[in-house]
């Protein structure tokens, strides 16, 4: 047939697989800069536009909507015209949405605008993994599909320092939202010269495509052959339907799709949106009152991030992707019980409130008590560590809590002046440090591991004519979860304290350990193609499977 192995020279290097996995995760940089840029920038969209707080939640919400459904749609579009042009797809989208935020006159443009980002990124989400996992040799795999997140916590990280730089410049969100189409147009114009998935080739029949895009990105002398039949007898066995109906019938497929979702699920309800949430009132407990210093310092806390996907890079063909996630759930369950105890110790020994409020809502004892309503902020002077004259009162939540409605938190002029401090959702507290420890042991344990391995290990456990419907569904699960913690948390918050929603997903992130103990295989060093003869013994048999993988 004319595909078998070749000699010479031209036939492609391993550099050409790192060119196509490097514009390829430019769909992850995208992804991660417009989830990290929206907060910054949304403090100043909130201020020129006078949004509140539903407008707010909406212009942030909506993105993630849009993803969750665009990540549903790009299941079975990938399947009918191809990894390449949804990805395509995703760049061109990415670009008029920025375009469309960086211009927008007022809210509801804006609002279409973060509508366009989030129907890209749900594509990106989607369809950057699966690209990557089907094009990727088998040495490789892991590494090249962990760089998508790499590029995704890279975002958060440009992101911040983009925020930060643009801080003070007169309606500087503008060029925070809008310079996101600047990777689009770069991603946009390498990916017009790479090629599609192989295998997406060889499942329509393309054989001789197929062997033309494996001889550019497979080194010298592979055995394409091998490959090639490999791949076409993946899919010689499967009916013409491999839609839902296909994948629920297949007990393998049903299984991996099983395990598929509750890592998308681990991840989004272990705490990360919680712990990141909180990291600015982290850093103010820590003592940082300066605004530049904490925009810089929660540039630091995405750098973090960064560089724990890097050593996930580095380990993910080295030590496998199941020791790298079940280190990685057990870690932020002790990192949410040391954040836990941390605020739990600040609410008990908390600041006394020494002007009695005139206020029934805001009638409290303690500081702790004071900022766990909703309602009301702490106001109180400091000298040498000393709080002194504090009281609770009415938040204005017209200025997004920065100041009360009474007393002397109501003058902007002592606010500015140091002279006096409103803390609406933190308390002054001298072992902040713990709380910065907790956040950065948190960031150190999900980042290798939680972070990209759900992604990572979607992306390879599915049979070729499951891949994109499955990856789809799982994606879709991560973005619903997602906006379901968003929606909750401030509720759980009321309910249960800041401590308790702390100690509650670190329950919920004991449970993800139990279950990918008993369900999760070792993946490493198996082909696409035999992967599901992993998930076709007995359910907890994960020492059969793991033995399995390792002699493959």
């Amino acid at each position: 047939m004319g595909y078998g192995p070749e000699t010479n020279a031209d036939m492609g290097t391993p550099s050409a697989i790192y060119l196509l996995a490097f514009y390829s995760a430019l769909g992850g940089f995208l992804f991660g800069y417009d989830t990290g840029v929206v907060s910054g920038a949304m403090i100043l969209v909130r201020e020129q536009f006078h949004l509140n707080a539903i407008w707010h939640e909406v212009i942030v919400s909506i993105t993630i909507a849009a993803a969750w459904f665009s990540a549903l749609v790009a299941g079975p579009a990938t399947d009918h015209y191809g990894r390449r042009p949804i990805i395509l797809s995703a760049s061109v989208i990415f670009v008029v949405g920025a375009v469309i935020m960086g211009v927008a006159p007022e809210k509801i443009t804006l609002l279409i605008g973060r509508f366009a980002a989030g129907i890209a990124i749900g594509f990106a989400s989607m369809s950057v993994p699966v690209y990557l996992s089907e094009a990727s040799p088998l040495e490789l795999r892991g590494q090249l599909t962990v760089t998508n997140i790499l590029f995704v916590t890279g975002g958060q990280t440009v992101s911040a320092i983009i925020c930060g730089a643009f801080s003070n410049v007169s309606e500087g969100w503008r060029y925070m939202l809008g310079l996101g189409g600047v990777p689009a147009i770069v991603q946009l114009a390498g990916f017009a010269f790479l090629p599609e998935s192989p295998r997406w080739l060889v499942s329509k029949g393309r054989i001789p495509e197929a062997v033309a895009v494996l001889k550019k990105i497979r080194p010298a002398g592979a055995d394409l052959v091998a490959e090639v039949d490999s791949i076409k007898a993946a899919f010689s066995d499967v009916t013409n339907e491999r839609g839902i109906g296909q994948v629920l019938r297949s007990h393998p497929v049903r299984r991996a799709l099983l395990l598929g979702c509750l890592l998308q699920l681990f991840q989004q309800i272990s705490g990360i949106n919680t712990v990141m949430y909180y990291s600015a009132s982290i850093i103010t407990m820590a003592g940082v009152t300066d605004k530049t210093v904490a925009i810089w310092l929660s540039a630091a806390t995405a750098s973090v991030n960064f560089l724990g996907t890097l050593v996930g890079l580095w380990l993910v063909e080295r030590v496998g992707r199941r020791p790298l996630t079940l280190v990685s759930q057990l870690g932020t369950m002790l990192a949410l019980l040391m954040l836990g105890l941390s605020f739990h110790i600040a609410y008990i020994n908390s600041s006394e409130v020494l002007v009695p409020s005139t206020s029934s809502e805001c009638s409290a004892d303690t500081c702790g008590v004071c900022t766990s309503k909703s309602a009301c902020g702490f106001c109180f002077m400091e000298h040498e560590n000393s709080v002194y004259n504090s009281s609770c009162l009415a938040a204005n939540h017209e200025v997004y809590n920065k100041m009360s409605t009474s007393g002397l938190c109501a003058n902007s002029t002592l606010l500015d002046s140091g002279v006096v401090t409103f803390a609406y959702d933190w308390c002054p507290y001298k072992y902040a440090w713990v709380s910065v420890l907790g956040l950065s042991l948190y960031l150190l344990f999900f980042s290798p591991g939680m972070g990209p391995m759900p992604w990572t290990i979607n992306s390879e456990i599915y049979p070729g004519w499951a891949r994109s419907t499955c990856n789809s569904l799982t994606s879709a699960v991560n973005w619903a979860s997602n906006l379901l913690v968003s929606l909750t948390f401030l509720t759980l918050a009321e309910v249960f304290l800041k401590h308790g929603v702390f100690y509650f997903y670190m329950i919920l992130a004991g449970l993800g350990f139990l279950l990918f103990f008993f369900l999760l295989p070792e993946t490493r060093g198996v082909s696409l193609e035999d992967i599901e003869t992993l998930f076709s013994g007995p359910l907890l048999n994960r020492f059969r499977r793991q033995r399995h993988a390792e002699t493959r």
